[in-house]
């Protein structure tokens, strides 16, 4: 325990013993016993009471000593007009007092409240006294931006991968904090505000900490939402604060993190008009991007994975001069990442990190991180002395699938068609040796609603996708419901997120990449979601274009997903007994990996023979 702390325990326990302690002195003085007149004649008689306080309607004397019941008073009522002269008679002290209990009752009410509120005031205000200079409500307009100087710093470029890129920009952030003066020679002066932006999880508070661990200056980190309070103006005023703290430590590195949460569009939300208390601080922010020097050696950092809802005088040269994309690593990006955070782990000498990066594709760094954890975890989990390439297996699949239902138990028609359906999915991908490749086929329930998966992997990076391979990608989505059709002449529920995913597809190959004949280079998809990574998302709702032309659309997308699905057919039908096989075998091990999966055959015709094929009447128009 903190020695400041005991001591405050201490004064908190002294203060509650010396309360207790005057509580019962004042109950001593002022217990009184209650006794009848002809009593208090005897106690008259014998000299006990040393004065007497006489009322209207009642008697209170003071005993020398106490009662045989501790009492220092006793009182009685007044019966007898010539009690005075009884009084002379025994040579006693006697006055008239005017009979109120109102200032007692206040004291012994109130007293003891206001005294514990005392104490409580004092432990509270020690407790918090050293933790910050700005405590209490005067303080509301203070920044809450968390300092760290350079010894609290240990982040450093080596502890950053896969964005080499974004690295090299910020390099230069440090040689200007590091030489200002030598870098400066040639009249040049670093960004006044530097943006990150990026997917969620893909590093940008971490490279911001590795500049301020490189350049070895003092760090203010603040979270954008921090500024916002419920009282008009604080978050202005906490702004000020917090350039007036950086002035004051200069050179250093301001960082907000989650910077749409204070830089939203002015006038974009429901009620418009510029007297939100959001607006005030961003125009504070904008004013004091506009006021500082950057000879000073302050230097701006922000993050945010929202950069289309940012207002555009905020990004404006000036301001943040620079935008640097983090964005989702490569290949040996995530094989850099991969090495960073196996530093403190045991692994056995069969983890190839290449091999698991090429299982990760799309992984941000956050998702690496988190993977090497769970494959620790899980070799914990069997006593093992280090962690196995099974091991991250395993983790991958747990993150990508869901967790195993074991208690799941599904009908042997279900496993079947659960059989079937994957290795549906896995024969047709393997026939089209497109740009992925089959890992492994389960029917062991994962997840939410998962019965069965399937985990390929990329053959290569890749940025672009042709027609072609787009259209591949429909024919491998749509073969668990051709091996649905095929096998068992029945539809079944199990292939909609399939049917989902391909018709997101088919709807951006036509209204977005202009890859339909008949409707030309013209893009009908503009009002799409715009956050970061979104390929294939939700159209926000409306239309710029004519009911004819959307009729036009629905039957070219209707024609691309027949056409896989008869692809998908085509591929099985030419390859029945293989299926037949392969599914037998999944139904015994309920496990395959790619290895044991043969390349399948196919002429690359359209047998139409003994294929279902599923179409609906054309839209009219």
């Amino acid at each position: 325990m903190d020695k400041s702390l005991r001591i405050n325990l201490g004064y908190a326990l002294i203060a509650i013993v010396g309360f207790a302690m005057l509580q019962q002195w004042w109950y001593q003085r002022q217990s009184v016993e209650e006794v009848s007149y002809n009593q208090f004649i005897v106690l008259l008689d014998t000299g006990r009471i040393s004065d007497v306080q006489v009322s209207e309607n009642r008697i209170r004397g003071s005993m020398k000593g106490t009662t045989a019941s501790g009492a220092k008073f006793v009182d009685t009522v007044r019966v007898d007009t010539d009690l005075a002269e009884v009084l002379a008679a025994y040579d006693v002290d006697y006055s008239g007092v005017i009979e109120s209990d109102t200032i007692s009752n206040i004291v012994v009410l109130i007293m003891p409240a206001l005294f514990i509120v005392a104490i409580w005031l004092f432990v509270i205000r020690k407790l918090i006294g050293k933790q910050t200079a700005a405590s209490g409500l005067m303080s509301i307009g203070k920044s809450k931006a968390k300092v760290y100087v350079q010894t609290d710093i240990q982040v450093t470029f080596d502890d950053v991968a896969g964005v080499d890129e974004a690295k090299e920009e910020l390099r230069e952030v440090v040689e200007f904090l590091k030489k200002p003066d030598e870098y400066g020679r040639l009249g040049a002066h670093v960004p006044k505000g530097i943006l990150l932006v990026g997917p969620p999880g893909t590093g940008k508070t971490l490279l911001a900490k590795a500049v301020a661990g490189e350049a070895a200056v003092p760090f203010f980190s603040i979270n954008g939402s921090e500024f916002v309070e419920m009282f008009v103006g604080v978050g202005a005023a906490r702004v000020r604060d917090l350039f007036e703290q950086a002035r004051r430590t200069a050179p250093c590195i301001i960082f907000i993190d989650e910077l749409d949460a204070l830089g939203r569009a002015r006038g974009a939300g429901p009620l418009g008009g510029g007297h939100d208390e959001k607006e005030q601080t961003l125009n504070q922010l904008l004013s004091e991007l506009d006021g500082f020097d950057t000879k000073q050696g302050i230097v701006l950092l922000a993050a945010t994975n929202r950069p289309e809802i940012l207002d555009p005088a905020l990004l404006r040269a000036g301001r943040f001069d620079r935008q640097v994309l983090v964005d989702r690593p490569d290949k040996s990006g995530r094989t850099a990442i991969l090495g960073i955070h196996v530093r403190s782990v045991r692994i056995a000498e069969d983890v190839v990190l290449d091999q698991i990066a090429a299982l990760t594709p799309g992984f941000s760094g956050a998702d690496l991180a988190n993977l090497v954890n769970e494959a620790a975890i899980v070799a914990t989990r069997r006593s093992a002395k280090e962690v196995t390439m099974e091991d991250f297996t395993s983790a991958i699949e747990r993150i990508v699938a869901g967790l195993e239902k074991k208690s799941r138990i599904l009908s042997p028609y279900e496993r079947q068609l659960v059989a079937y359906h994957e290795t549906g999915h896995a024969l047709v991908t393997l026939a089209l040796q497109g740009t992925e490749t089959v890992q492994k086929i389960s029917i062991i329930p994962r997840g939410i609603g998962t019965l069965g998966y399937n985990i390929q992997r990329p053959t290569e990076d890749r940025y672009l996708m042709t027609a072609d391979e787009l259209k591949d990608k429909m024919t491998s989505l749509l073969g668990g419901r051709a091996a649905e059709v095929l096998v068992f002449d029945k539809l079944s529920t199990g292939a909609a997120d399939d049917l989902d995913k391909a018709t997101n597809i088919a709807r951006s190959m036509v209204a977005r990449y202009g890859m339909d004949e008949t409707l030309g280079l013209a893009t009908y998809d503009d009002l799409r979601s715009p956050y970061l990574g979104d390929t294939f998302g939700p159209r926000l709702p409306g239309q710029p274009y004519s009911e004819q032309t959307a009729a036009r659309i629905d039957d070219a997308i209707r024609s691309l997903i027949n056409e896989a699905f008869e692809r998908a057919s085509d591929i099985l039908s030419q390859n029945r007994q293989l299926l037949d096989s392969i599914a037998t075998n999944l139904l015994e091990k309920e496990t395959l990996s790619g290895a044991e999966l043969p390349v399948p055959k196919w002429s690359g015709q359209k047998s139409r023979a003994n294929i279902r094929r599923i179409q609906e009447p054309a839209s009219s128009g």
